[in-house]
C-alpha cells in the first residue's frame, strides 16, 4: 500500500497543461514523457519569453528558457539560480523540500514559478542582486 497521493502520469500532466488556459501552450506527448512549450510575460511591460518543460516519469520536470537568450541579455555573464547556463535550465524549487512531487500538477506550479523566476531575473538585470531566494552554494573562501 502506498502512502500519500498517487503520482500523476505523464499523460495526466500533459492533459492538465492542455486544459489550463493561464499560460496556454502546446506539446508533444510520448509514452511516459512529454515536452511542453509555452510563453510567459512576468509583467505587462516585460518581454515575452519562450519556455519548454521536459517531463519524464523518471524524474522531476525540467524547465528551459528557449528565447530570448538569457546569457546574452546578461551581457555574457553567469546567470543566477540556474541548473545550467546553456541551454538555460531554471532552478524553480528545491527538490528535497517537497515543493513539487509527482502527485502535484505541473500546470499549477511550474509555469507560474517560471514566470516568477523571470520577474526576479529582470530585476537582477538592473543591479546584479538576486532577490528570488533559493539555496545557493556559499562563495569560495579567500585565503
Amino acid at each position: 500500500m502506498r502512502n500519500g497521493p498517487r503520482p500523476l502520469t505523464a499523460a495526466q500532466q500533459f492533459a492538465n497543461l492542455a486544459a489550463d488556459r493561464t499560460f496556454g501552450g502546446h506539446g508533444k506527448l510520448s509514452p511516459g514523457r512529454f515536452e511542453w512549450w509555452f510563453q510567459a510575460q512576468p509583467t505587462a511591460i516585460s518581454r515575452v519569453y519562450d519556455l519548454r518543460i521536459d517531463f519524464s516519469r523518471r524524474g522531476p520536470p525540467k524547465t528551459f528558457v528557449v528565447a530570448p537568450d538569457l546569457v546574452e541579455l546578461a551581457g555574457g555573464g553567469k546567470l543566477p539560480h540556474v541548473y545550467q547556463q546553456m541551454p538555460t535550465q531554471l532552478c524553480l524549487y528545491f527538490p528535497n523540500a517537497g515543493e513539487w512531487t509527482p502527485s502535484v500538477r505541473i500546470s499549477e506550479t511550474i509555469p507560474r514559478w517560471a514566470a516568477l523566476w523571470l520577474l526576479y531575473f529582470e530585476d537582477w538585470l538592473i543591479d546584479g542582486e538576486w532577490r528570488g531566494g533559493g539555496i545557493h552554494p556559499p562563495p569560495p573562501r579567500v585565503s
